[in-house]
């Protein structure tokens, strides 16, 4: 979730970090060990990291086909006026429902949905369906996901466009 928040992270807080989010279960005293500082002060800037909204919690990462649900896909939606997902219905009416994203641009949110198998997901459409126009992209595979979040030390600048100028070339 994004937030406005801001914390100054020094290179300690994201080792702390990093190791966190690549194993959660760890003991203060085994992530002091890993990024040389003592049980209470890890303790500390964690609590720290806690209370400023960096950790926002500690979770088990379940693999949804090894418990019944393989169907993985995301889906576009256009929300009807006065129809909205967001504003008219609640988590526990779409249980499928793993992730909503709102965007900008041609449609309003971006769904990820888990579904038993593709009758399921069809359902699972039909009922979204009643909320305006979808365009849905089941997930054949995954290549790459869960990137932990790390420093961002490089901007990247805006290339400027080459043969366009707000003059139509002159100037």
């Amino acid at each position: 979730m994004a937030t406005s928040r801001s914390f100054d992270a020094d290179a300690v807080d994201w080792r702390i970090l990093g190791e966190l989010q690549a194993d959660a279960r760890l003991s203060f005293n085994e992530l002091a060990r890993r990024v040389h500082l003592s049980p209470p002060a890890v303790a500390e800037r964690v609590r720290r990291m806690r209370e400023a909204g960096v950790i926002a919690g500690y979770r088990a990462v379940v693999d949804p086909g090894a418990v019944g649900q393989p169907v993985r896909a995301f889906m576009q939606l256009r929300c009807r006026p006065g129809a909205c997902l967001l504003r008219t219905t609640g988590e526990a009416d779409y249980p499928e429902v793993a992730a909503i994203h709102r965007l900008s641009g041609e449609y309003c949110t971006l769904l990820e949905i888990r579904a038993r198998d593709l009758a399921h997901f069809e359902g699972v459409v039909e009922r979204i369906g009643t909320h305006g126009e979808v365009r849905t992209h089941i997930v054949l595979s995954t290549q790459y996901e869960g990137r932990p979040v790390t420093p961002l030390e490089n901007e990247r600048p805006v290339t400027p466009s080459a043969g366009w100028s707000p003059r139509g070339g002159e100037g």
